[in-house]
């Protein structure tokens, strides 16, 4: 997976530095294409000609040294990498890229660049375990920083504990499993429903739902890093999302959240329905805001369209999941919807449970397909959650 792959080596300045260098050598081993990248503190532990020797490439230090008059170094480094490496990574090197600090060419040649990138810490155990340096790795990591994990041990400065440079080998294998992985979905189209529908009353009221649409957000972003063109049809939110791979389809009511997902449904591989949408609306709209009487209001309601179901009823190839959000006995409705809507598998969660359901940033759910195996997903943040449930369609995709 790192074979004729342009990868940047950020090394940062600690004692693990002579690790990188086994690092660069086993990268150019497997065939990788190393550039590597020092910090001036990483240059008094190992010389720059020892990376220049087994990278074969030039080495990288001072942001102002523009070997080439046509290109900006950084830059034009940023843009050459597949995939970025900063091991060993500092408690330095970590707070700097999680608060947008470009200060020496290292940390501006991140900033830059759009290739994934990996980070191995290493520092002493007291400074791993830091509130600001776990705050900062937490933030890299919602960003989509991936992260290996250093390994416990003999220390140079003495202590024992977790803090320790993981090995070279077992940073090219974190490395190889992690782009598989983002190959999972490589080639298919993924449509994915998310968010709340908005029911018009009148001009300024409306119907709606407390769904954040932060769980669909999560599984189209998580979608398009496995590879897959995804198209996001959401309600009215205030989720972002800036993945090259995702198209937005911006909706509003029940009926709009049916025309476009009818529209996109055809060539699709994979539809996943999270959205929470109207199950009624006003039967009458009022063009004029309805003024405030004496008394009670009655509105009568009406059935919005069954977007599920609908598409259930004309699916081809598509493997089609829905969600169950339910406050009591979940798996026996979500069951019993799965059936009902001929969905390939369903994502049931209990609403009322803590750590779960709609607004908050985490999730706890059960995965249930039409085998009737279930797969059951602890409380996670919905970025996780999300990466498990792709990963069960994914596999039931391959049974079929």
């Amino acid at each position: 997976m790192v074979n004729q792959k342009n990868i940047l080596l950020g090394v940062s300045g600690g004692i693990a530095v002579y690790k990188a260098c086994a690092l660069a050598s086993k990268l150019t081993q497997k065939g990788a294409n190393v550039k590597v990248m020092m910090t001036e503190s990483a240059a008094k532990f190992v010389s720059p000609l020892t990376f220049q020797a087994l990278s074969r490439n030039p080495v990288y230090i001072d942001t102002f040294d523009e070997k080439n008059p046509k290109k900006i170094a950084h830059i034009d480094v940023a843009d050459w990498a597949d995939i970025a490496i900063i091991a060993p990574a500092t408690a330095n090197i970590i707070g700097k890229l999680a608060n947008g600090i470009a200060d020496d060419m290292l940390s501006t040649t991140l900033l830059a660049t759009e290739a994934d990138v990996y980070i191995a810490p290493a520092m002493n155990v007291h400074m791993y375990a830091h509130p600001a340096v776990i705050q900062n790795m937490k933030q890299l990591e919602d960003w989509g920083y991936h992260f290996i994990e250093p390994g416990a041990g003999y220390l140079a400065c003495g202590y024992v504990g977790k803090g320790r440079l993981e090995e070279p080998e077992s940073i090219i294998a974190a490395v190889e499993s992690h782009q598989l992985k983002e190959q999972m979905l490589a080639g298919k189209k993924v449509l994915i429903s998310a968010g709340p529908t908005r029911e018009k009353v009148d001009p300024v009221r409306f119907f709606t739902n407390r769904s954040s649409g932060k769980m669909g957000y999560a599984l189209a972003e998580v979608a398009a890093e496995l590879g897959a063109e995804v198209t996001l049809v959401s309600g009215p939110v205030s989720e972002r999302i800036s993945h090259p791979k995702v198209k937005r389809v911006s909706v509003l009511t029940a009926e709009d959240m049916y025309k476009a997902m009818h529209a996109h449904f055809a060539d699709q591989d994979i539809v996943i329905k999270a959205a929470a949408v109207a199950d009624y609306r006003p039967k009458l709209v009022h063009e004029q805001k309805v003024k405030k009487q004496d008394g009670n209001w009655q509105i009568e309601m009406e059935r919005t369209k069954d977007i599920l179901k609908s598409l259930g009823e004309m699916k081809t190839n598509q493997f089609l999941v829905g969600f169950a959000a339910e406050t009591n006995n979940p798996l026996e409705y979500g069951e019993k919807k799965l059936l009902q809507k001929h969905l390939d598998a369903i994502v049931v969660n209990d609403v009322s449970a803590e750590g779960a359901g709609f607004e908050g940033d985490t999730n706890m759910v059960t995965y249930l397909n039409k085998a009737m195996h279930q797969d059951e997903v602890s409380i996670a943040s919905k970025r996780e959650v999300a990466a498990r449930i792709l990963e069960f369609i994914d596999r039931d995709m391959k049974d079929e």
